[in-house]
């Protein structure tokens, strides 16, 4: 039984916080655990066995949390065995073997991303990360072999992938019914694809006159306004064309729940991920997802019932827009899903890094 301490203070902040979340409850089974955060984030979590929790609200990425990390706080974690990270962010202080994660470093190889300064302080949080963290791990060998390339990582890289939120396999209060929506989750950022997306939306409606799917975009309008130029004209026509785009707003994990297993479709047209998780969940709900061909969707999809398109080529993407759209759905095996993701398996991973490492840093 090992004594970790886990920073929980990503929680609620997205694909990260979920990431985190799910991961706790495995490392509880065999060992103790500290968690670090706010009451509201480690909340869900003191019920169980074998955990304590020590209260930290100090900002991730923040200069506090760099160079002057609450000495109470620090007391506490240095009593553990091992301090682990869902993310590359490290506190200044902890001489405890640390394992860190690194999701992916878009930032560095989408360069449209940020400016230079912005790309030469990621840069420096990853680096810190790889030279003070006795193990790394990340969500694909696609993440793995962007991080050799830029980081030249020496220290052990493994890989830990995610898996479909717990939430998504509870049982359903009652049954959703299909509707005609073709479904995005995702931001506006150049590499997330939007602009394919409404391009090929665009394109099918001109093809087809009953082509009559309205787009669901997972989120609010508000929130797109200071992105891209192009994607927000794009949006504001499409939104005011025969109400055939809608907002979600801030939603609910169950409400989100709802959505994925209402819709016909999840378009995922990313240009670039480091594992990219929406097609997985939709796919938990008995949910098609149409995807792009990006080498990380090949990684992780190639062996599952999904349909790919060509990257960036929005005209492809109308083409299979409607032919999923017409297509009868196809029963998914949850099973071979579970059978390639799991958050058990990844956090053994974990665990098992952690027993060979810290004996090493011991000595």
């Amino acid at each position: 039984m090992l004594r970790i301490a886990i920073d929980c203070r990503m929680i609620g902040s997205g694909g990260i916080g979920s990431f985190i979340s799910e991961l706790i409850p495995c490392f509880l089974k065999d060992n103790e655990c500290l968690l670090i955060g706010t009451h509201e984030q480690c909340s869900p979590f003191l019920r169980l066995q074998n955990v304590e929790f020590c209260f930290c609200d100090i900002k991730p990425f923040s200069f506090k949390e760099s160079f002057n990390f609450p000495l109470e706080v620090l007391e506490k974690i240095n009593n553990c065995e091992a301090y682990f990270t869902p993310y590359c962010n490290i506190p200044s202080g902890i001489t405890i073997p640390i394992f860190s994660t690194i999701h992916d470093v878009v930032f560095l190889d989408v360069k449209e991303l940020t400016g230079f300064f912005g790309r030469f302080i990621r840069k420096m949080f990853y680096k810190r990360a790889v030279n003070y963290s006795e193990a790394v791990f990340t969500v694909s060998n696609f993440s793995k072999e962007r991080i050799q390339k830029h980081l030249n990582c020496k220290k052990p890289l493994k890989v830990i992938y995610n898996a479909a939120p717990s939430y998504l396999k509870e049982p359903f209060d009652t049954l959703p019914k299909k509707e005609d929506k073709i479904l995005f989750v995702g931001n506006i950022k150049k590499h997330k694809g939007l602009k394919s997306l409404l391009e090929a939306f665009e394109l099918a409606r001109k093809k087809d006159s009953n082509f009559k799917s309205k787009l669901v975009i997972v989120g609010n309008f508000e929130n797109f306004r200071t992105g891209d130029k192009e994607i927000v004209e794009k949006l504001q026509k499409l939104s005011s064309s025969a109400s055939c785009i809608e907002f979600t707003g801030k939603i609910s994990n169950n409400e989100l729940k709802y959505l994925y297993a209402e819709s016909k479709l999840l378009v995922q047209p990313s240009l670039y991920e480091g594992f990219g998780i929406p097609p997985l969940e939709a796919m938990t709900v008995g949910t098609q997802a149409l995807i792009s061909d990006i080498p990380v969707f090949k990684e992780i999809y190639g062996n599952l019932p999904v349909t790919f398109f060509r990257a960036g080529d929005s005209e492809d993407l109308a083409n299979k827009l409607l032919e999923s759209i017409k297509a009868e759905s196809k029963p998914i095996n949850l099973s071979v899903v579970e059978e390639l993701y799991s958050y058990e398996r990844s956090a053994n991973i974990i665990l098992e890094s952690m027993a060979e490492l810290i004996p090493l840093f011991k000595k």
